[in-house]
């Protein structure tokens, strides 16, 4: 049933439940994208797994998220059950045989996979506007701090990182406002709140460094095969927020990363992106927009995206209609939405004369779905009634011992396992701030000012003690007039923000980085690209 470029999935059948055809996944038509529905219970998971496993035996690297463990199996060897045997023979597949895959599992919180993190900087303000559930103001604020740590060298690692430097702005709020704009304190204080909400939520684990690379999730094993990567998504799922904020931030890298390569003979990695409703419920407009351009340009890069939901009503229409390669299982039709859903689903099928396909979709059973993928020169081929075709891997989670071995074997094994503490904005403010109160002794010993956490004081200082304020290029009146002394010969000096000043300060914190392994991050803050993720 094997086909050179193709992919098998199983097979359709006449009304009269005879034998029709193979039906395939052409492998050059892969990346542009697909769906994969169906009620509870009526077999995605297994679908996902058959299809990631036709992907790794063309040697194209997958990425999928397991929410329920079960795909985990993927590692280990099948077992010749019967009912697997009689699928095999239902559909003629004379070349079934149990395998094993190539697997790399990673998990966010370390316990079922390899450390998963990402930079506050590589993340940007746009997703995690999204991921703090923050308003339009807020967010503002949030990219004035992204602005402010590009051009202060300010490397934003992780969550401390950011509350040092949302604290600093908060001292700082009147010298902000007078460039950027109006910033208020209690924007800032609500982002506050939320960063310690997304600590609760365990989100410190998420980030920092190493940060994930995107070569390791696009590997091919020796003999050929693509690897799968498996995110353990069991516990991840408990905030369902960093979840689709997280899948999202990796298409954004994925998208800023690659280079245009048109259409493929096979694509370079697909992606599952399972529980799709997550990624577009509440969503803002401007957030949907941007996931809607992803999709659609990404598909050059040769990455293809097949979502995995219960309804094809979760996936706006704007990015439904760039999903080429459908697979739906069963739905139910009890309530008026779900009747609604099976009319959605069916009116997005090229019609069968052989049988209505809206009613087809409440009938079909488990393991069954409606096959309708492109085909020539990217035409959708009419839908069939196919029974799918079992999975040569195990159906069912690894124990904890296999799991163990597998990531013990794995080509990143203890390359992403210990945390990276470099110095970065926290540390930088941190020493600044130190620098200051060391030269004003007075001012630490003022009993009406009590000391900060942060090395400063609670009250905001009078101009006699403006030296214990954290300083940042550009905002200190008395390193501008020092600054402009040194270039006036005449020693003038002129009023206003100083441009130079800001991009001299830049260049020397950057000199400073240099020698601390930080020159690499303050580069690639510098340009970021359609969701807000550095350029690489």
């Amino acid at each position: 049933m094997h086909e050179a470029g193709k992919l098998f999935i199983g097979a359709s059948r006449h009304p009269d439940d005879r034998l029709k055809k193979p039906e395939y996944l052409q492998l050059s038509l892969a990346n542009r994208h697909g769906l994969v529905t169906g009620a509870t219970g009526t077999g995605k998971t297994v679908t996902l797994q058959m299809l990631a496993e036709g992907f790794s035996a063309a040697g194209v690297p997958v990425f999928c998220s397991d929410i329920k463990g079960d795909l985990s199996g993927i590692a280990a060897l099948g077992e010749p059950k019967d009912f697997l045997l009689k699928r095999a023979e239902e559909i003629r597949f004379a070349d079934y045989d149990n395998a094993a895959f190539p697997v790399i599992f990673w998990d966010l919180y370390g316990e079922k996979g390899h450390r998963v993190r990402a930079t506050i900087a590589e993340m940007g303000p746009l997703l995690l506007a999204r991921l703090m559930d923050a308003t339009e103001a807020q967010e503002g604020v949030l990219n004035i701090a992204f602005k402010i740590a590009d051009e202060g060298g300010l490397p934003l690692l992780d969550l401390k990182d950011l509350q040092a430097l949302l604290t600093y702005m908060a001292g700082q709020a009147a010298a902000i406002s007078e460039r950027f704009g109006f910033v208020s304190k209690a924007s800032i204080g609500a982002l506050q709140r939320g960063l310690l909400v997304l600590e609760e939520q365990g989100a410190e684990h998420f980030f920092g460094e190493p940060a994930l690379q995107i070569t390791d999730i696009m590997r091919t094993a020796p003999d050929g095969r693509g690897v799968i990567s498996v995110l353990a998504a069991d516990r991840l799922m408990m905030n369902p927020r960093l979840y689709a904020t997280f899948l999202l931030w990796l298409l954004s890298e994925l998208f800023e990363a690659l280079p245009e390569v048109g259409d493929p003979e096979k694509p370079k990695l697909v992606f599952f992106f399972d529980e799709a409703h997550l990624l577009f419920s509440e969503a803002p407009k401007v957030l949907l927009e941007r996931v809607e351009q992803v999709v659609r340009l990404i598909r050059s890069k040769g990455v293809g995206i097949y979502f995995i939901t219960q309804n094809p009503l979760d996936v706006p229409e704007t990015v439904l209609a760039q999903l080429g390669n459908r697979v739906q299982h069963a739905l139910r039709a009890y309530s008026p939405r779900e009747q609604k859903a099976v009319r959605t689903a069916a009116e997005t099928f090229r019609p069968n004369p052989d049988f209505r396909t809206e009613e087809a979709i409440t009938l079909l059973a488990t393991g069954e779905a409606l096959v309708s993928t492109l085909e020539g020169k990217g035409a959708p081929s009419v839908v069939e009634r196919t029974l799918i075709r079992p999975p040569a891997a195990r159906i069912g989670p690894l124990s904890d011992e296999e799991r163990r071995q597998v990531m013990a074997q794995s080509p990143v094994a203890g390359h992403y396992d210990t945390d990276l503490d470099r110095e970065s904005a926290f540390e930088i403010l941190m020493a600044r701030a130190g620098k200051s109160v060391d030269a004003t002794p007075a001012t630490a010993s003022n009993p009406e000012q009590s000391p900060s956490p942060w090395g400063g004081t609670r009250d905001a200082p009078s101009s006699e003690s403006a030296a214990g304020r954290w300083k940042l290029p550009g905002f200190d009146p008395a390193e501008e007039e020092a600054a402009e002394r040194q270039r006036s010969p005449r020693g003038t000096r002129s009023t206003g923000y100083q441009r130079e000043t800001v991009l001299e300060a830049a260049m020397k914190s950057a000199a400073r980085s240099v020698a601390s392994q930080v020159a690499n991050q303050l580069g690639r803050a510098l340009v970021r690209g359609i969701l807000g993720s550095l350029k690489r």
